[in-house]
């Protein structure tokens, strides 16, 4: 069988050496150097054929096909080579209309040189989200053009994002030359145009390449259609160009902390993949971000202990001293430590079909660190067509804008120009999980840098002793005529008169004074809460008990405020009034102005309200009255959240 094969493509089977020596093959296979690439372009401008071309040539074949090349051997040819290209094709092709591409699609193949995965991302414009997706671990970008049709408004979208996202190794593959009989002015008018894009957008270099998918023109070997053009076919490009992970190798030495491995007393690792530099046993290095130092003790594999390791290598590193390290932080080169901040200026690739809303937050994923992140309203957005910067409140899905946003927490990073690995994260929706956007740290905000959370000698927990009580945070929410603050005015009386140190933050009063710069677009809603939120913690670090009357229409702004406090002391009492009752009332005429549409984003009318899932206490105002809800919501609060100290 291995005969058969070289008869039909002698250049990428190492027969005889699988024949001869066995182990020799293996061994050489086993030290190939890895590629990984992607190949992106417009609807219909042969990706999948390519891919077809390129499995075929190198000779990733069906066993059956084999099987029938040794039975058959009057297939071997160029007839039977077309018969089996074309079978393979039509395979990719049924995958497609079932849509089983529409998410990336991964290949693998090897030649003698090197070894491949190719990632198959959609032209839809739509489906941008899994073009990112494949890019983000990608070493090279093949952009296919059609011959017939040129540059498009997609090839130019892939070729932006593929820059932005870090991918400095681009070949423009101009496609279905054979459609144009192979015509040289066609292919160079096509590297012309797409010339001054790429200088635009900041490419310096690319390859260009003139190719047919379907006849193999240019791709394993050199057509004598093209005798015009003298570079390198797409293969031998693909085997030569260099690798993301020898440029890693040269940087300094980072590993995030993706476990602690501790199974007994004698043994604490950290465990994670190296995603740049080297380490070696000796090495000085510092975990942030506490900044703690020690020295490497060992690097342990489950194939004993190494005397070194490198970028791509997944190790686990112990320390000589015991020092506070977790999932989620980094171990770096002492003399050369990763920055940790948390305020960011950052390009974002908005990816969902519910736009950016500013203001809210989202759980931020980068490398093994997850923190809670709010994104502000976007500075500009990029028309990649026309590369201006736009000026907008949100980011709609397939958008790219440049925003700042906030962790709650310091975040290891480096500008993503500088490492992919801790300057690349991605955005998670709080409440579906859903992943929303994909995000490219450029630098921290200096406002971030010269701010420091000044230490205070009187805590939280003296000023709330002093006042016999323990803080808390009494979050009423509710539709507009619910009951909200009627009923929170009626607790506040009653733990006043029992001596307690409270203070009543009311929707329509805050509006007057703090927040009266914000209107009640879904944006401005969420900054209202935000602000309240951030209020209401800060008098509860002078230990008062807080009541809170906000309609807060949104789980996530809710559960914001939650995480804000320490366990326990945030009390969701959901004042339960259905819209029907609450609409009955109408107490200050604005269900009937929302009616009449003088109101726009009026709570239960034009705008949701999310009601919570698991209140700590519920008030059905239809069969409770608001002195009754007020009596027992007292009761059960001094009962379970608030012993008197």
């Amino acid at each position: 069988m291995t005969d058969l094969i070289a008869k039909a493509d002698p250049v990428y089977v190492t027969d005889a050496l699988i024949a001869d020596d066995i182990d020799a093959y293996l061994d050489s296979h086993q030290h190939k150097t890895m590629l990984r690439f992607i190949t992106c372009g417009s609807v219909d401008d042969g990706k999948s054929t390519l891919i077809g071309r390129l499995l075929y040539d190198s000779k990733m074949i069906f066993e059956d096909q084999l099987a029938a090349l040794e039975s058959d051997s009057r297939r071997v040819g160029t007839q039977g080579q077309e018969i089996d290209f074309a079978l393979l094709v039509d395979g990719l092709a049924a995958e497609r209309e079932q849509g089983i591409t529409i998410d990336v699609a991964y290949r693998f193949f090897n030649t003698e040189k090197r070894k491949f995965i190719v990632a198959d991302c959609p032209g839809h414009e739509q489906y941008t989200r899994n073009m990112i997706t494949g890019a983000s671990t990608a070493d090279l970008a093949v952009i296919l053009v059609d011959a017939r049709k040129g540059v498009l408004v997609q090839t130019r979208r892939h070729s932006y994002l593929t820059h932005l996202i870090g991918i400095r190794n681009i070949v423009l593959a101009v496609n279905k030359m054979d459609l144009v009989g192979y015509d040289q002015g066609a292919y160079e008018a096509i590297v012309r145009d797409y010339t001054e894009f790429a200088r635009s957008i900041g490419i310096e270099r690319f390859t260009a390449l003139p190719i047919s998918g379907f006849k193999g023109d240019n791709i394993t070997t050199r057509s004598a259609n093209t005798a015009w053009y003298r570079g390198p076919t797409l293969i031998e490009h693909l085997e030569t160009v260099e690798v993301n992970t020898a440029r890693d190798i040269d940087k300094p030495f980072r590993l995030p902390v993706q476990w602690v491995n501790r199974p007994n007393l004698d043994f604490r690792g950290f465990s994670g993949l190296i995603a740049a530099g080297t380490v070696k046993p000796g090495d000085a290095v510092r975990v942030l971000p506490s900044g703690k130092t020690s020295t490497v003790s060992r690097i342990v594999t489950m194939d004993g202990d190494l005397e070194g390791a490198v970028a791509g290598q997944s190790v686990t590193v112990c320390l000589a001293d015991e020092i506070d390290c977790s999932r989620g932080d980094v171990i770096a080169s002492a003399d050369a430590p990763p920055q940790a901040a948390n305020q960011f200026e950052s390009t974002l690739v908005w990816l969902s079909d519910e736009a950016l809303i500013p203001g809210r937050a989202y759980w931020l994923k980068l490398a093994t660190q997850t923190v809670s992140a709010t994104v502000q309203s976007p500075k500009y957005a990029v028309n990649v067509n026309t590369l201006e910067h736009v000026a907008v409140k949100t980011l709609d899905l397939n958008a790219i804008g440049v925003v700042e946003l906030t962790t709650d927490k310091r975040l290891v990073f480096e500008p993503y120009v500088d490492d992919r690995t801790l300057g690349g994260y991605i955005l998670i929706d709080k409440i579906t999980n859903a992943t929303v956007a994909a995000g490219m740290l450029h630098f921290s905000l200096r406002r971030a840098q010269n701010v420091h959370w000044q230490a205070l000698d009187v805590s939280r927990d003296a000023h709330a002793a002093l006042k016999g009580q323990k803080a808390s945070v009494l979050w009423f929410t509710g539709l507009s005529g619910s009951g909200k603050s009627t009923i929170a005015n009626l607790v506040e009386k009653k733990l006043h008169a029992m001596g307690k140190h409270t203070f009543l933050l009311d929707g329509d009063n805050v509006r007057h004074g703090l927040n009266k710069d914000l209107g009640f677009t879904e944006a401005d809603r969420i900054e209202n809460i935000r602000r309240v939120g951030e209020v209401a913690r800060l008098m509860t670090d002078a230990g008062l008990i807080v009541l809170t009357a906000f309609i807060s229409p949104f789980r996530a702004e809710r559960e914001m405020v939650r995480k804000l406090l320490p366990e326990g002391e945030f009390v969701e009492v959901f004042i339960d009034t259905p819209l029907e009752e609450a609409e009955r009332r109408d107490v200050k005429g604005l269900y009937k102005k929302a009616r009449a549409g003088q109101l726009r984003n009026f709570t239960g009318i034009d705008s949701p309200y999310e009601a919570p899932l698991s209140p700590e206490i519920r008030v059905d105002t239809t069969r409770e009255s608001p002195e009754d809800a007020a009596e027992r919501i007292v009761d059960r609060i001094l009962g379970h959240w608030m012993p008197t100290i």
